[in-house]
């Protein structure tokens, strides 16, 4: 196992937007060097970097082979871009945050439930309505007696599902582990991925909080699509690769679906004149865990976990193991 010792740990953060990940980490680890690059400069940006946060950027093997970081620590959950095996070869940890516990979870259940009410009560349509003087048009629909199913019953999943009953709506899950049965103190039906169709076809709306790895890209696909309800609606609030875009599309144009409210899509940002903007389509900037409470959470983690790096020792909520770690630390910290 090398080690080597330097003042300060350098961090590069592989994106220039979500700005304020980085205010609110600087303030609770000023010791660190928090320096930023664009995606697409990542390969040029490696020099005396120990760790990299790759926020939507892909770190591949030929990133990390030209790198001396041995931490790749990712600024929330998911891993979806980074090239885990080759990490694992190379002796770099990889690690995450959990959303639960850090507010990240509660900031993107609450933000599912934005969506999920700006598609039932026309939100795109309303400006219109009061450039007009139009009173009491659009009419909505409410969410209370509709049945909701939550794909993914992890942190987030969870604290949507909780917040969904009070909502007094009917609840359906699907779990990998559905033995594992609905969260703690909410009542809901739990469905095995197998029978992810049959949850489907029993939902007003769909919301889609699965993490993503290989072997569930475009998971909502023309199939599932076609199992839905008739005129449901459908959220995504974990990672764009899980729904199949030109299948979302036709499900809209043909009428199949009535609405989507997507924070996230396959290929981010979104192109303006995407056709899928011609729809009963609600989308934001990957936001729903962009929020004060959940930022907080997330850099006290990322803090905990650069120090604990920084001493030499096995970063928390890793998901590899690699058995000879390069570029641990010895500075003092």
């Amino acid at each position: 196992m090398g080690a080597y010792a330097r003042d300060t740990l350098k961090v590069l953060f592989c994106e220039t937007g979500y700005a304020e990940s980085r205010r609110r980490l600087a303030a609770v680890a000023p010791e660190f060097d928090l320096v930023t690059t664009s995606k697409d400069r990542v390969l040029w940006s490696l020099a005396n970097v120990d760790v990299v946060v790759p926020y939507g950027a892909r770190i591949d093997r030929d990133i990390i082979e030209r790198g001396t970081f041995g931490l790749i620590q990712q600024f929330g959950v998911g891993l979806e871009t980074v090239d885990v095996a080759a990490a694992t070869e190379r002796g770099v940890w990889v690690a995450r945050v959990p959303s639960a516990h850090t507010g990240n979870a509660e900031s993107v259940a609450e933000h599912a439930i934005l969506l999920m009410l700006a598609i039932a009560r026309k939100a795109a349509e309303l400006p219109e309505s009061v450039r007009h003087g139009v009173i009491g048009e659009p009419a909505g629909t409410a969410l209370a007696g509709k049945t909701a199913c939550i794909i993914g019953l992890g942190g987030v999943g969870a604290a949507l599902a909780r917040r969904l009953q009070a909502f007094d709506m009917r609840l359906r899950g699907v779990r990998a582990q559905a033995i594992l049965g609905a969260p703690s103190g909410v009542g809901m039906r739990v469905y095995p991925s197998n029978q992810l169709h049959t949850a489907l076809a029993e939902a007003d709306f769909v919301i889609v909080c699965s993490t993503m790895d290989a072997s569930n890209v475009n998971l909502i696909d023309a199939e599932a699509l076609r199992a839905m309800k008739p005129k449901a609606v459908l959220v995504n609030v974990a990672r764009g690769g899980l729904v199949e875009t030109a299948a979302l599309q036709e499900a809209l144009a043909s009428g199949h679906i009535a609405g989507a409210g997507l924070d996230v899509i396959a290929d981010e940002p979104i192109d303006p004149q995407s056709p899928l903007l011609a729809y009963n389509v609600i989308v934001t900037p990957h936001i729903a865990g962009v929020t004060d409470v959940s930022y907080d959470g997330i850099a006290r983690e990322v803090a905990a976990n650069l120090r604990r790096y920084a001493r030499g020792e096995q970063p928390m909520h890793v998901v590899n193991a690699p058995t000879r770690p390069r570029g641990v630390m010895t500075a003092r910290f």
